[in-house]
């Protein structure tokens, strides 16, 4: 007897103080379905409202699409440490809210999620989003943010097929690719 996956809802992020991006799907066996994407926006306040802003209407995402599983994409280093800062400030945002509504919170790299959606770790932001579309079959390629948000969960779902189960992802995090928070 062949055994089918339980159907999971994956919310996959890409943080950023002026947009974050998400992007929500469905996993059933193999098929990747997508659910929703957009973004969050908080240009022109100060930045402790920014980052109330993001974990506000990322509870809100939850609490409406009501996802099992999170991931983020990890901050990278920038030439400029005080934008690599508030990146991370706001990706602290976000980690907060998954995490208050209970979701296990999984990370990935950049160059983590180009490659399992692209194929290589350079793809630009094009390529990703032309990638997005035709894995999610998706009648045109959703805006960047939200197209870095939807590879990061299809990254992630990749991950829980090539291991076979999402436990084993828990169990070992090396042979994923993805490092646990939560």
């Amino acid at each position: 007897m062949k055994h089918h996956p339980v159907q999971r809802r994956i919310i996959g992020l890409d943080p950023g103080l002026r947009v974050t991006g998400f992007g929500v799907i469905d996993i059933d066996g193999n098929r990747r379905v997508y659910v929703a994407s957009g973004s969050i926006s908080t240009e022109g306040k100060e930045l402790s409202t920014r980052l109330g802003v993001i974990a506000r209407d990322l509870t809100y995402i939850v609490q409406q699409y009501q996802p099992q599983e999170a991931c983020i994409e990890q901050v990278f280093v920038n030439i400029n440490p005080q934008s690599t800062l508030l990146l991370g400030q706001a990706r602290g945002a976000a980690i907060t809210a998954l995490v208050m509504a209970g979701l296990p919170v999984y990370e990935y790299t950049a160059n983590q999620v180009k490659q399992s959606v692209v194929g290589h770790g350079k793809a630009q932001k094009r390529q990703v989003q032309h990638m997005v579309q035709r894995l999610l079959t998706l009648p045109v390629a959703p805006a960047a943010d939200a197209a870095d948000a939807l590879a990061c969960a299809i990254c992630h779902a990749n991950s829980a097929i090539n291991t076979g189960d999402i436990v084993q992802i828990t169990k070992s995090r090396r042979r994923s690719g993805g490092r646990i928070i939560v």
